[in-house]
């Protein structure tokens, strides 16, 4: 059995405002879910209380992750246990190249495993990265540039999906990567998770654009509304937000609340 995440009854506030309002979802190695629903319904927050973000506080709940509750970690511990977080809006870091910025990723998580890890080496690595990129159909000089600065934001997303494929997570949540594509951008990023999509790597795709799931087709679809998962299905849901969008959700949900 691979790794699962499991978030069980989460409640998290933003400087005192609550956000997430008792969100369960499960996630396991080698499925593929999106989380879909309207802005500030409370997708990215989760992304990010997954992850651990400071500015987001844990009221109650757990998320536990291959047996292991990992609220008590920093994230950079969730990182090397196998989660990975591909942000809406990716950091630009002047001064570090692509390539140092992985290389200093991998030896991270080496030396977690090995504390007397001296690293991997500039040829053994050189070799792992050229052959990711190829894989992912990006350019090798992708690799010297500054991570992020004067990047296009299909080039920022395409940079996510490249630390993805070099860091080999069991979970992945890709916040919103859809965010602010061109269609041809919007296929290449896609082409690039489906390659790695397989038996090893858990999704979770969060998105408001059901048009990003007709090429990143996922098994589950979860509908978030004011804080709570409040619908579940499979691609037929995501058809339906599409046909009709979201007024019936909030008209359905809205009336629960009163």
């Amino acid at each position: 059995m691979g790794a699962v995440l499991e978030i069980r009854n989460l409640h998290a506030s933003v400087e005192g405002k609550p956000i997430l309002k008792g969100v369960n979802l499960t996630v396991k190695q080698g499925e593929v879910h999106a989380l879909m629903g309207r802005n500030g319904s409370g997708k990215s927050t989760l992304a990010y209380a997954i992850m651990g973000h400071p500015l987001y506080t844990i009221e109650e709940g757990q998320v536990i992750f291959d047996g292991q509750d990992v609220l008590e970690l920093e994230p950079d511990e969730r990182s090397r246990l196998g989660l990975f977080l591909a942000f809406q809006y990716p950091t630009v870091v002047p001064g570090v190249t692509v390539a140092n910025f992985l290389r200093a990723a991998i030896n991270a998580r080496r030396k977690d495993v090995n504390p007397d890890d001296k690293g991997i080496s500039i040829p053994e690595f050189r070799k792992l990265l050229t052959g990711k990129m190829n894989f992912l159909k990006v350019d090798n000089s992708f690799a010297a540039r500054y991570l992020n600065e004067g990047f296009s934001g299909g080039e920022k997303k395409r940079a996510e999906i490249l630390q993805m494929a070099v860091l080999e997570p069991k979970i992945a949540i890709l916040d919103e990567t859809d965010s602010g594509l061109d269609i041809d951008a919007l296929r290449v990023v896609a082409d690039g998770v489906n390659s790695l999509i397989g038996p090893d790597l858990g999704v979770l795709v969060i998105t408001h654009y059901e048009q990003f799931l007709n090429y990143i087709r996922p098994q589950f679809v979860h509908i978030m509304f004011d804080g709570r998962i409040v619908e579940e299905g499979g691609f037929d849901l995501a058809e339906k937000i599409q046909a009709q969008g979201y007024d019936w959700v909030a008209e359905k949900y809205a009336t629960v609340e009163r």
